[in-house]
C-alpha cells in the first residue's frame, strides 16, 4: 500500500517537471507527423484505437531517441498524449470529476479548482499559452463560437451543460483567462438541499406552498452562491400539467419537469447583426402560451418585460438576480429598469415591482464554502412610496462550545400575507403538531407527488 502511494507521488511530481513537458511536446510533434501520413483515416478512429496508436508510437519514440524513462513514466506521457489527441488535455480529468464545480485558469501555468465552494490551486499546467488556446478552441468547436483578436471574449454553453468564459489578449494581460462552470447532470432535488443543510424543513414547506400557489419568486445572491441550483430545486414543486418556458443568456437551468421549453439568447455576428437578447425572447414568450416563465438571470432591460409578464397573468414565474440582500435586490430591479429606459415615474415603477414580486429568497456562500439560504422575504406592497417587505426567516448560526457553527434559521413569527397563500397561512404558521397534520393532509414531504397543493 505504501509503495502504491509512493509511486503515485512520484508520478505526480514527474508530471509537473519541465522534463515531462519537453518529452511530451517532442512526442506530440512526432505523433502529428505520423497523423499527417495517416490522413483522414485518423479522424475515424475511436478513443481506444487512438490510445493503442499512442502507446505503440511512444515505445518506438523512446527507443529511437534513447530517452531515459522507465515504463511508468512512458505510460504517464502516453496517457497525457491520448488526452491531448482525443480529449481536452490537462483538464480532461477535472472536467470528468463530479466534485469539481469550477475550473479557473489564469494563464497556462496557474490553475485553480473549486470543490464544495472552496478554491484551491492545483499542480496542473499547460505547455504554454498556445497550448491552452488550442484546447480552448477544441472545447469551443462544437458550439461554433469564434475566439480571436477581433472577438477576444467568449461566453458559451458546453455540450454537457456547463458554461465556458474565455478572455484573451489584448483584454487579458497575463495570457488567456478561462473560467469553466460545471453543472450536475442530475439537478439537486429539494430533499438533497435539505440534507445538505441549504435550508430548514420549515423553509422548504413555505417554498413548496409558494411555488404551488403560483407566487412570483426571485432568488437573489452573489456569484457561485447556488442560485441556479436552488431554482432547479424549486422547479420540482411545479405541477406537471403546466407549461414552463425558461429564458437564459447561456443555458444553465436543467429543470426536472415534463413540459419545459428552453430558450437561449444569441450574440451578434462579426458585424453585430443577428443579436437576439433576453428581452426579445421574453416578448416572444408571451405569445407561446406559458403557464410560468423562468428567467435564468435578470441583469438588463428584460426586467421590464419580466415585471409586465408577472403583472399580466403569468403568476408563478421565477428568476435570479445578483444582489447582496433582499432590499438590494429591489434597488437593483429599479436601477435595471431605469437603464432600460423606463418612461414612468418612480412611484409607478415601484408599484409594478410591489405587485409583481411575492417572495425574495436570498442565498449566499459562507466562508467555509457552504451554500445557505440567508433569508426569505415577502414583498407586501407599497407604503409611503417605498416597496414594503417583511422578513419571514433569517439565517442566524449558533456558535457551539468548540467554536463550530451550527446551522440555525430563525422564524420571525410573521405569517405570509399574500392572498395566494390564504389557504395555507394558518398551517404554515402553526405549531409542530398542526404542521404534521397539514403535511399529511396535503402531501408535503420527500415522498409527495409533484404539485401536491391544489390551488
Amino acid at each position: 500500500m505504501e509503495k502504491d502511494i509512493e509511486f503515485a507521488d512520484d508520478a505526480t511530481s514527474f508530471a509537473q517537471t519541465q522534463q515531462f513537458q519537453d518529452i511530451k511536446n517532442a512526442a506530440h510533434e512526432h505523433l502529428l507527423t505520423r497523423i499527417e501520413e495517416l490522413g483522414a483515416e485518423f479522424g475515424r478512429w475511436s478513443r481506444q484505437a487512438i490510445q493503442q496508436f499512442v502507446d505503440l508510437e511512444m515505445d518506438g519514440f523512446v527507443r529511437l531517441r534513447r530517452i531515459p524513462l522507465n515504463e511508468r513514466e512512458v505510460r504517464l506521457v502516453a496517457e497525457a498524449l491520448t488526452k491531448e489527441l482525443a480529449g481536452f488535455g490537462p483538464i480532461e480529468d477535472l472536467l470528468a470529476d463530479p466534485a469539481v464545480e469550477d475550473i479557473l485558469i489564469n494563464g497556462f501555468d496557474d490553475v485553480y479548482v473549486s470543490r464544495h465552494g472552496m478554491l484551491a490551486k492545483i499542480p496542473v499546467r499547460f505547455a504554454d499559452n498556445a497550448h491552452l488556446l488550442r484546447i480552448v478552441r477544441r472545447i469551443l468547436a462544437p458550439v461554433g463560437r469564434r475566439l480571436d483578436e477581433s472577438n477576444p471574449m467568449v461566453d458559451a454553453r458546453l455540450p454537457d451543460g456547463g458554461r465556458l468564459n474565455v478572455v484573451i489578449e489584448p483584454l487579458s494581460l497575463d495570457g488567456p483567462v478561462v473560467s469553466i462552470r460545471k453543472f450536475r447532470r442530475d439537478p439537486l432535488r429539494p430533499d438533497d438541499l435539505l440534507a445538505n443543510g441549504t435550508f430548514s424543513q420549515e423553509i422548504c414547506t413555505l417554498l413548496d406552498a409558494a411555488v404551488a400557489a403560483r407566487c412570483n419568486v426571485l432568488v437573489s445572491g452573489g456569484t457561485s452562491s447556488g442560485k441556479t441550483s436552488l431554482l432547479n430545486a424549486l422547479a420540482f414543486f411545479i405541477p406537471e400539467h403546466e407549461r414552463v418556458v425558461t429564458i437564459e443568456d447561456t443555458a444553465e437551468l436543467s429543470l426536472n419537469h415534463p413540459h419545459v421549453v428552453r430558450l437561449e439568447s444569441r450574440p451578434g455576428g462579426f458585424d453585430g447583426a443577428g443579436v437576439v437578447s433576453i428581452r426579445d425572447l421574453l416578448r416572444n414568450t408571451l405569445r407561446m402560451r406559458p403557464d410560468r416563465i423562468i428567467v435564468g438571470e435578470v441583469r438588463g432591460g428584460e426586467v421590464l418585460e419580466m415585471l409586465q409578464a408577472m403583472n399580466t397573468g403569468h403568476d408563478g414565474s421565477m428568476g435570479t438576480v445578483h444582489a447582496s440582500s433582499a432590499r438590494e435586490c429591489l434597488y437593483r430591479l429599479e436601477m435595471l429598469a431605469g437603464f432600460a429606459g423606463f418612461q414612468g415615474t418612480e412611484s409607478s415603477l415601484r408599484r409594478q415591482i410591489a405587485n409583481a414580486i411575492d417572495f425574495i429568497v436570498q442565498i449566499g456562500r459562507l466562508s467555509n464554502g457552504r451554500r445557505r439560504i440567508l433569508s426569505v422575504t415577502e414583498v407586501t406592497g407599497l407604503s409611503d412610496n417605498i416597496v414594503a417587505t417583511q422578513e419571514l426567516y433569517r439565517y442566524e448560526p449558533v456558535l457551539l462550545e468548540g467554536g463550530e457553527e451550527q446551522d440555525n434559521w430563525v422564524s420571525l413569527g410573521i405569517h405570509p400575507s399574500s392572498p395566494k397563500l390564504a389557504k395555507y397561512r394558518q398551517a404554515l404558521g402553526g405549531d409542530m403538531r398542526e404542521r404534521e397534520v397539514f403535511n399529511n393532509d396535503f402531501g408535503i414531504g420527500f415522498g409527495r407527488p409533484r404539485g401536491g397543493f391544489n390551488v
